[in-house]
């Protein structure tokens, strides 16, 4: 407590809190909503379960205030473009910032890899092949956001020169790639053009960070409230009159949807939800002027991608406990009573108390990645940079295709396990990553290499 106490009183005044404050909120909102509506069926042999959306039509249209994705690019356009732009004029390069990325986000990531690789363990223990697979499957259900984020990342240093040669243009563009997707899509049935828009719809909602960050965007009520205004009343229109479906999260069984891939009705909303941060802005800002609400918004930031990456290893560790156990008694299904909603209240404790100690265990490594990309950085002689540029491309580009594999591998949930190659390239690429930061730091200290 000492320690975060010391952090938020030494804060530089410059810093923009409330970006802090929106990332920190939608992590809350992702975890409880993800929490909240799947719902275990079956037995301590057999657990199973499915998505509330798809018996409770009438709470689809609360995945609008529950889908927060797009401020999370949004405030990683912000805070990628604010700390690229602070190494840059340091003396420093593109290279050197993506290197201290990925000491923040890819060992956190290997972490739970090989944890969820080690689960497999538990079939030589006598448990359920099928069992473990659909574990393993829910467990690495945040690998896909970070897929995405990890390719946002990468091409930052371009994104943000096209941002400062065209500024809006380039979100704009994006915008109508995307819709150009749809368009196909939904016309001619094609879905492979769609795929696009895994890519383009959160590239466009990046790039309005970087715009919010040099003051391109201005953050002004009269900015704010045509945006929140008309981007929810596109959105209706594409839902409500229009061919979109009113879900913002995908709903199992249905054939179009808005986030896998994202559509230009999700690109409305993002639109809309905009207009709604830029409006509150002046108000968090002030409110995290206080100590204490701007400790709690450090806290949760310190372990923000640990909390996002093991959020549902702690749903799948709690399920086989209720369970096993008997803590709670099976709800009944939702549409036939309120009961299910009822037994999420216990459900919840457990889950915050579980996610706490995973957090409390597999946390530090997150925050050595944060102090390590905080280092000072002294533009003294690095060696050459073309190998180190070189390297740290290899190491990002095995990094997602790894994780494309893992993510893409256990479709079916009773698949068995992680599939073997992409998690050897996944490693690979971490390695490799590695390797170069250490590579840099010893240049940086003069510390010679091993003989």
């Amino acid at each position: 407590m000492h320690g975060l106490r010391e952090l938020a009183e030494g804060t530089p005044p410059e810093r923009e809190r409330y970006i802090d404050l929106l990332r920190a909120l939608a992590i809350v909102i992702v975890v409880l909503g993800h929490w909240t509506v799947i719902v275990v069926t079956g037995g301590a042999d057999d657990l199973d379960g499915f998505s509330a959306l798809e018996v409770l039509p009438w709470g689809r249209p609360i995945t609008w205030l529950l889908q927060v994705m797009p401020v999370f690019f949004l405030v990683g356009g912000f805070a990628n473009a604010a700390s690229l732009t602070s190494r840059t004029r340091g003396g420093g390069d593109a290279g050197d910032w993506l290197l201290d990325r990925s000491a923040r986000l890819v060992p956190p990531t290997t972490v739970l890899l090989v944890t969820l690789a080690a689960a497999l363990v538990a079939q030589l223990a006598g448990v359920d092949p099928v069992q473990v697979g659909r574990a393993v499957w829910l467990a690495s259900l945040p690998l896909w956001f970070l897929l995405v984020y990890l390719v946002v990342v990468f091409l930052t240093p371009l994104m943000h020169r096209l941002h400062r040669r065209v500024g809006l243009v380039v979100p704009l563009v994006l915008v109508g790639l995307v819709a150009a997707g749809d368009v196909v899509r939904l016309v001619f049935d094609a879905s492979a053009p769609q795929l696009g828009n895994y890519l383009f719809a959160w590239l466009a909602v990046h790039q309005i960070g970087f715009a919010w960050q040099d003051g391109t965007l201005p953050v002004r009520p009269r900015v704010a409230v045509p945006l929140l205004v008309g981007g929810a009343a596109v959105a209706v229109l594409l839902t409500v009159a229009g061919p979109y479906p009113v879900s913002m999260v995908d709903v199992p069984g249905t054939s179009f949807r808005n986030l896998s891939p994202p559509t230009l009705a999700l690109l409305a909303l993002a639109t809309a939800q905009l207009g709604l941060v830029l409006l509150l802005r002046d108000a968090g800002s002030r409110w995290l002027r206080r100590l204490g609400p701007w400790m709690a918004v450090i806290a949760v930031n310190s372990v923000i991608l640990t909390v996002l990456l093991w959020h549902m290893s702690a749903f799948v560790l709690v399920a086989g406990a209720v369970y096993a156990f008997g803590l709670f008694p099976l709800p009944e299904p939702p549409g036939r009573t309120g009961a299910w909603l009822l037994w999420k209240l216990p459900w919840l404790v457990l889950l915050l108390l579980v996610l706490a100690a995973l957090v409390a265990v597999v946390g530090r490594i997150e925050q050595r990645g944060a102090v390590s990309s905080r280092s000072p950085w002294t533009p003294r002689a690095l060696g050459r940079p073309g190998p180190r540029a070189l390297a740290t491309s290899v190491g990002y580009a095995a990094c997602v295709l790894g994780l494309l594999g893992l993510a893409a591998g256990p479709v079916e949930r009773g698949a068995l396990g992680l599939p073997a190659a992409a998690l050897a390239v996944f490693l690979f690429g971490a390695a490799v990553l590695r390797a170069a930061r250490g590579e840099r730091g010893r240049r940086r200290t003069g510390t010679p290499k091993a003989s």
